[in-house]
């Protein structure tokens, strides 16, 4: 009932049908920006017909087109001429082998392995690109944004690499800055059963100094608290294929969100096959100044046409609404909104139906929702919806300090 009631407080959408969800949010993103000499009719194609393309980021300001792809990251202009190319891969690897390997050496034997981008942010109070790959477990570097030269290619500690080496494995980051100090990276990566070695969910340093011995360490690490959620061994003795997959990532004003899509965890929930699992769309929230992680909060999301639901989130983005919208929605132009694409059901995730619908949802009714959901827990209603971190669903009390990581 009550991710029945959530849904129906942000039910304000549009609506159609589509094969490639993921790819009309691509043409929204390419559109939103004013590209000189852009055409419909340009093209780009790799080197090699395999070399397929995995992220694309458009430069706010120059309309450089930065593409992340198999083997290669490619700047190109906005008519899509290619300026200049990094090669990322292939490399010699295996996929058992745990880096860094100047720490563990593997014995495993390594053979030539296609790297397939991961990641790719435009750090823009920096001028550099944060990109990473498959190889080695989710190795990074950043790259100079003008001409792809490396600025640093960390790689002497583990909290180095960010992801598996699980090629379709989803993960998302977000950069943030603060006046005078040193960038922030949260980062979202689905872990591969690997989560004693990758957090699910993290925020990293990002000094300035490419060079610094702190770049990509966590915010915060002790024994006690640390700025990371990891997935507990718990929860996948249960459900043995449980991961939660990292679609969309962003900042507005003081918070960071991620859009996820996971398994559901029931109380009570006995071990299932893959073909069995429900997934769930959700939408976490955390206070950017907060490296304890206490702020993190998650709601479930999605749309309903006709009484059908959408669950399914394939793609997203954040942007500001036109006029004839932000009217609609009754918020300013200067408001942020947020576009997501659902297909049907909740069964499918790795095989989505063709059936999509297109939502909008103004981070107003969403921070609105929050809010009503943490001040309703606090008076004791409803539970946590934290079993795949808690092992169970903890019930909402009116003592706040059983509360104090949902804090506003």
């Amino acid at each position: 009932m009550e991710q029945q009631r959530l849904q129906r407080r942000t039910e304000k959408s549009l609506h159609f049908h589509s094969r490639a969800a993921s790819m009309v949010l691509l043409v929204l993103a390419m559109l939103s920006f004013e590209i000189p000499g852009a055409s419909l009719t340009s093209t780009f194609h790799a080197e090699q017909r395999d070399w397929t393309f995995s992220h694309l980021t458009v430069h706010q300001s120059t309309g450089a087109v930065y593409v992340g792809a198999v083997n290669r990251i490619y700047k190109l202009s906005g008519n899509l001429t290619l300026l200049v190319s990094h090669n990322t891969g292939p490399g010699e690897d295996n996929k058992s082998c745990y880096p860094p390997q100047n720490v563990q050496p593997c014995s495993e034997p390594r053979t030539l392995t296609n790297n397939v981008n991961k990641l790719l942010i435009i750090d823009y109070s920096e001028n550099r690109l944060l990109a990473c790959g498959s190889l080695y477990q989710g190795v990074c570097k950043l790259l100079r944004l003008d001409d792809l030269f490396i600025l640093v290619e960390p790689s002497h500690k583990k909290e180095h690499y960010l992801s598996s080496v699980n090629e379709t494995g989803t993960m998302y980051g977000v950069i943030v800055h603060s006046e005078g100090r040193d960038g922030k990276l949260f980062i979202g990566t689905a872990v591969d059963g690997k989560q004693d070695y990758f957090p699910t969910l993290s925020s990293r340093k990002l000094p300035r100094d490419p060079e610094s011995s702190t770049m990509l360490d966590y915010e915060l690490y002790s024994d006690f608290v640390s700025s990371l959620i990891k997935i507990p061994s718990d929860t996948l003795a249960l459900v043995s294929h449980f991961d939660i997959f990292y679609i969309y990532g962003f900042a507005s004003g003081n918070y960071v969100y991620f859009l996820t899509v996971q398994p559901e965890t029931p109380e009570g929930i006995s071990s299932n096959s893959a073909s069995d699992l429900f997934y769930t769309s959700r939408i976490v929230r955390l206070c950017k100044n907060d490296p304890k992680f206490h702020s993190y909060v998650s709601l479930p999301i999605g749309c309903t046409k006709n009484g059908v639901e959408y669950r399914l989130l394939q793609a997203a983005y954040l942007t500001k609404p036109g006029a004839t919208l932000a009217r609609s929605l009754k918020i300013s132009v200067l408001d942020d909104v947020l576009f997501a694409i659902f297909s049907k059901g909740q069964k499918q995730y790795h095989n989505p139906p063709d059936d999509s619908t297109l939502c909008v949802f103004p981070i107003k009714t969403i921070n609105a929702l929050i809010k009503e959901r943490l001040q309703s827990c606090y008076q004791g209603e409803g539970n946590l919806e934290l079993n795949w971190l808690l092992g169970k669903d903890v019930q909402c009390t009116k003592a706040v300090r059983a509360l104090s990581y949902l804090s506003l």
